[in-house]
């Protein structure tokens, strides 16, 4: 009995453990904020219609690797720095384009 209670223990511990190594929340958070930059930027004139595509397209592409990046089921320490790294310039990006003084 307890060899059964302590394996189940075990696996729990276990399946906790592996869905924390491919959890990245504070990407996941930083996407849906500069995506709401973006559509801020847009609304109220920042941000061109062409502007805007292309920060989107860098958005999907971080998306396009934090998803690349869980397909082993672990979210390395460095596949994090870089997805961490894409999101800081991205953020850059939209900060630069949104005070570029052009108007849609």
């Amino acid at each position: 009995m307890k060899t059964l209670i302590l394996s189940l223990a075990l696996a729990g511990i276990t399946s906790l453990t592996a869905s924390a190594q491919t959890s990245t929340p504070a990407i996941g958070q930083k996407q849906v904020n500069q995506h709401e930059r973006i559509k801020d930027g847009v609304d109220s004139g920042q941000l061109t219609k062409k502007e805007a595509r292309h920060l989107r397209a860098r958005q999907a592409k971080i998306r396009h690797d934090k998803r690349v990046a869980k397909m082993d089921g672990v979210v390395t320490p460095a596949e994090r720095k870089q997805l961490h790294k894409e999101q800081r310039r991205a953020s850059r990006a939209i900060h630069r384009q949104k005070h570029d003084e052009q108007h849609r």
